[in-house]
This record gives structure tokens, sequence and C-alpha cells, in this order.
């Protein structure tokens, strides 16, 4: 029997499980467990969370079956070592320096011959997408995360890029300066906070919020003032991301863009500024939101497991 993958995303305040077959594929929403995980409990509290959701998983899949499991992981993070680096994040500090994949063997009980293997949150969708998503059909892309931060990675032949002269150092482009800042400052759910309590004087949680607002069925006042600001913060957000993102896609040679992260859904407001700010530097390729969406991560999480595919990535090829 071909064995089955775990693939496992990583979020701030839970992690999302799901068995996964050979091909990026989930095998059914019955396979999946998502459990609420306490960011800033103690480091056995939150090993202990991971440990329980994937326990379950594994026993409804039967533990002889298991071919591995893949963390899609976000950062500071020791990706190849395993090792957690958080600090100052104020999202898993307790687990500083601890042997993340150790941890994971000891408390399944795992075989050593079972793989335990972590990659970036963002390049673990970027990877999924290309292999099972949006992007599975084109060469070369380019996927971002529009969230609590900007994510992004460049794909080609389905393996992240990581040097070399088309893309930048690392293959992000968070760190990047923009705007008297860096990119993150810009393409994240903060710049949208703080852009509208610029603008309007409102306080949001975050882009739900300012979305509804816009629909007319937020909790404020929705006078043509204030829809008018709103509009205006979603067409600043996407001529900002056209101008920043196009220099790199076209040095990339990317065959399109996907967009994921909770921002994604907010899409369709920010779409048309966006899209002429990558046509006004000569940048026309197509332009997709996931359909995958975590799964995409998911799915790249567990493609970490097939060791010919691990095996080319930069950070273990050295390339």
């Amino acid at each position: 029997m071909t064995k089955i993958l775990i693939g496992s995303d990583i979020g701030g305040s839970h992690i999302t499980c799901m068995a996964v077959d050979s091909d990026g594929h989930s095998i059914s929403d019955v396979f999946k467990i998502r459990k609420e995980v306490d960011s800033g409990a103690s480091a056995d509290l939150i090993l202990a969370g991971w440990a329980e959701a994937l326990s379950q998983l594994i026993s409804l899949i039967g533990k002889e079956n298991l071919g591995g499991i893949g963390f899609a992981m976000p950062g500071p993070f020791d990706y190849p070592g395993g090792i957690a680096w958080f600090k100052g994040v104020k999202k898993y500090d307790n687990l500083y320096g601890i042997n993340v994949r150790k941890e994971i063997r000891d408390r399944l009980e795992l075989d050593a011959s079972v793989p335990v293997r972590f990659l970036n949150d963002a390049t673990s969708f970027a990877i999924g997408e290309a292999w099972t998503g949006r992007s599975s059909g084109f060469r070369k892309s380019m996927a971002i995360t529009l969230g609590t931060g900007f994510g992004s990675a460049f794909i080609e032949d389905g393996i992240p890029m990581e040097s070399g002269p088309e893309v930048p150092e690392s293959g992000c482009v968070y760190h990047l300066p923009f705007g008297g800042g860096i990119a993150d400052d810009h393409f994240s759910t903060r710049w949208f906070v703080g852009r509208c309590k610029a603008l309007t004087g409102k306080e949001i949680a975050g882009v739900k919020e300012l979305a509804e607002m816009d629909a007319g069925c937020g909790i404020w006042d929705t006078g043509s003032e204030n829809l008018h600001l709103v509009s205006s913060i979603f067409s600043e957000f996407g001529t900002n991301m056209g101008n920043f993102l196009a220099p790199w896609l076209l040095k990339f040679g990317a065959g399109c863009l996907v967009i994921g992260g909770n921002i994604a859904n907010s899409y369709s407001l920010f779409e048309k500024p966006f899209r002429l700010a990558l046509e006004q530097h000569g940048c026309i390729i197509p332009v997709y939101i996931s359909e995958l969406g975590e799964l995409a991560g998911i799915a790249g999480a567990a493609r970490l497991c097939d060791d010919t595919y691990y095996s080319r990535l930069p950070f273990i090829s050295g390339k």
C-alpha cells in the first residue's frame, strides 16, 4: 500500500493536520484534525497540543500506513535542523531552542525511518499551489500570502528558488525596502489597521472589518465620505503592491502569481488598481486567488516527506 503523508499547518493559534496522498490531494475531510493551541503557553503544552492532534490523525490512518509528517511552520525556525528559534514574535516564544523534530518523534513514538520535516509556511503554500493548485501548469510562478505578515516564494519546476540573479536573497521579499520601511510594513494587516486609523479615525481589528465597511454592512456609519476613504485604502494598497511586485515578477519571468492569506478574501476591492500597476510596468500575467487555501500549505508540507523531492530543496542540496 502507498504510504499516507501528513501535512501540518502551524498557525498562530492552532494546528491543522490532514492526510494527503502521494499526488498531493487530501484523502478526505474525515482525515483532518484541527486543534486550538495557545501560542503563549509553556513549551510542554504547545508540543502536547501538536502531538495530540497528530496522534488522533495517525490513529485514523493507521500508524503502519504513515509515510511521514511535514510541517508548514512560521519562522524564525531552523527548518533543516527542526529547531525553533521563535523570539520576540509573541507566538511560540517558549519553544526557543527546542528541537521540535525530536519532541514530535518522542511524543508520537515514531520509528527513525519516518521523516519529520519542516519548511516555512509561505514556501509550503507556494509548493502546494505549484504541485496541485492554480500554478501547477506553469514552469515558473510566484506565490504570496497576505495576512499578519507578507509571505512569498519563487517556484521553478516545483522547487523554491532562494538564490541567483532572478530572485532576492533567500527568495523572500518581506524585508526589502519599500515606502520608507520594508515591504512587510505595507502588505500586511497592520498596514490596513494603521491606514484606516489615519484616514477615518476608526479602529479596526482587521481587513475583514474594513471590507464590511466598504460593502455598507459594517458597524459604523457608512456615509459617502467614509465609503470613499475605505475604497481609497484598498486602492492605495493594490497600487503599491503592484508597483512593488512587478519588477520581481518580470525579473524572475513568472508565468503567474498566486495570492493566498486572509487579505486575499478582499481581492475584489484592490484587484483593479493592482492589475493596472502591474500593466504599467509591462507585467501582464495571470493572477489567481488560491482555491486550495490552507490545503495548499498542508499539501506543500506533506510533499517534504518525498525523499527525492526533499533532496532537491536548496537548503538540502546546497544549490
